[in-house]
C-alpha cells in the first residue's frame, strides 16, 4: 500500500501540537471502532460530511480513505452526487473535482 502523504500544514501542525493530534486519531480510530459501520462506509459517510462543509483537504482525505477501505470510485461519486438536493448543486460540482483529484491520481491520470 502507499505510503499515505499528508499536506505540509498539516504535518507541521502534528508536529506542534503533538499531544493534541495524538488524542484527535486515537479518538477517531476509538468513534470507527463503537458501532456496526465497516470502514467503507464509514468513511463514504466522512466523505458526505466533508463535502457538506467545503472542506477540500477532507474530501480528499476521505476519498483516499473510501478507496484504500475498498470503496469503487462510482461509490464515492455516488456518495457525492445523493447530496445535491441537501446542499446543491455548487457545493456538489466543487466536491466532485476534489474527487477527480484523488481519483485521476489513483487511476494514473494527473
Amino acid at each position: 500500500m502507499e505510503k499515505q502523504k499528508f499536506p505540509k500544514h498539516y504535518l507541521t501542525s502534528k508536529k506542534k501540537f503533538k499531544k493534541f493530534f495524538d488524542a484527535l486519531e486515537n479518538l477517531g480510530n476509538l468513534i470507527k471502532k463503537q458501532g456496526p459501520l465497516d470502514e467503507k462506509t464509514a468513511n463514504l459517510i466522512q466523505l458526505a460530511a466533508a463535502a457538506a462543509i467545503r472542506s477540500e483537504g477532507s474530501v480528499h482525505s476521505h476519498t483516499r480513505r473510501a478507496i484504500e477501505a475498498g470503496a469503487k470510485p462510482e461509490e464515492i461519486y455516488h456518495t457525492v452526487i445523493l447530496l445535491t438536493a441537501t446542499i446543491g448543486f455548487p457545493t456538489v460540482a466543487a466536491a466532485l473535482s476534489w474527487v477527480d483529484d484523488v481519483v485521476g491520481k489513483k487511476q494514473g491520470k494527473s
